[in-house]
C-alpha cells in the first residue's frame, strides 16, 4: 500500500493506494484508520485501482476544528477522487466510513457506480432504536456526543480505551492483530486526533441530522450490498429490510463468525463478496 498525500477541500489528506483498474476507494470507520483494509487490499488490487484514504481527523490526514459532517467528508473524498483523475467509483465504507459513503452517495449519485455498507444502517433509523438493548451496545454514540468529557477520560490511557472495543466488538473476543491495534493506538495518540474522531460522532446534531432529514424518502439508485457481522450487534436488527427503504436495488447477509471488523475478522468472506459485487 503506496503511501500519499493531497490537498484537497482545504485539507491534507493521506491516501493510501495500489493497483490498476475500476477505482474503487474504502472508507474506514472509528476508532481505525485506512490501515484497518490491510487484509483485503492487495487482493482488491489484483483488478482495481484501491484508494484508502484516512477521513478528515483521522490518522495522517489533516485535524481541523470544523467540517466534521458527513456531507463535508464526502466532499472530501469526491475531491481526491477527482485530484488523482476519476470521475466516479465504487464505495466501500465501513462504519463511520459508511455514513460518509452513505451521504456521498446521496449528494453525488454520479460518482458512485456501485455502494458497499459494512456493519451499519443508515444513521436515520439509529436513533428511533435507542431502546435499552441497543443502547448497551451503542452507549458510546451517547458519551461521545458529549462536549470534552471524552477526550478527558478516554485521554488518560489510550490504549485501553480503543482495547475495549477492540475486544467486545469481535467475535473470537481475543482483539485484533497486535500490529493493527499499535497502529490504530498510534493514530490516535496524536495531538488532536481523539477530539477530531469525537467531533466526527458530534456532528450528529444538528448538521447530519438536518441532511439526512432532508433527504427522508430518497432512495439510491445505485446497486448496495449491506453486509454485517452475525455476532455483532447489528446482527440483532433487521439490516437488510433496513436498507431496503433507503435504496432501490441492495443485497446483503450477515457474515458468521464475525463481530464488527469485518475486513479484519472475516477478509475473505468480505472479499468474496466484493468481488462478486464489484
Amino acid at each position: 500500500m503506496d503511501s500519499h498525500m493531497a490537498a484537497v477541500n482545504g485539507i491534507r489528506m493521506h491516501y493510501r493506494r495500489a493497483g490498476e483498474g475500476p477505482p474503487v476507494v474504502l472508507l474506514h470507520g472509528w476508532p481505525q484508520t485506512s490501515y484497518c483494509w490491510h487484509r483485503i487490499f492487495d487482493a482488491l488490487a489484483r483488478d482495481h485501482t484501491v484508494i484508502a484514504p484516512d477521513l478528515r481527523g483521522y490518522g495522517l490526514t489533516d485535524k481541523p476544528r470544523t467540517g466534521f459532517d458527513k456531507r463535508t467528508m464526502a466532499a472530501d473524498v469526491s475531491a481526491l477522487l477527482h485530484e488523482l483523475g476519476f470521475a466516479s467509483a465504487s464505495v466501500v465504507g465501513h462504519d463511520r466510513g459508511g455514513r460518509v459513503a452513505h451521504r456521498w452517495a446521496l449528494d453525488r449519485p454520479d460518482e458512485v457506480e456501485h455502494l458497499a455498507v459494512l456493519d451499519i444502517i443508515p444513521t436515520r433509523e439509529m436513533w428511533p432504536r435507542l431502546d435499552a438493548g441497543v443502547g448497551r451496545g451503542y452507549w458510546h454514540w451517547l458519551f461521545h456526543l458529549q462536549p470534552d468529557l471524552p477526550e478527558l477520560l478516554a485521554g488518560k490511557d489510550i490504549a485501553a480505551y480503543l482495547g475495549y472495543f477492540f475486544e467486545r466488538w469481535t467475535y473470537q473476543r481475543q482483539g485484533l492483530d497486535p500490529d493493527a491495534i499499535a497502529e490504530y493506538v498510534r493514530a490516535f495518540s496524536a495531538p488532536g486526533a481523539l477530539r477530531a474522531g469525537f467531533d466526527d460522532y458530534r456532528a450528529s446534531f444538528p448538521d447530519d441530522a438536518e441532511h439526512d432529514d432532508a433527504d427522508a424518502g430518497r432512495k439510491l439508485t445505485m446497486p448496495v450490498l449491506a453486509l454485517w457481522g452475525q455476532a455483532g450487534l447489528l446482527g440483532s436488527l433487521p439490516a437488510l429490510d433496513i436498507w431496503r427503504e433507503y435504496a432501490e436495488d441492495v443485497t446483503g447477509e450477515g457474515l458468521p463468525e464475525c463481530g464488527h471488523f469485518l475486513a479484519e475478522e472475516q477478509p475473505e468472506a468480505l472479499l468474496a463478496h466484493l468481488k462478486r459485487f464489484l
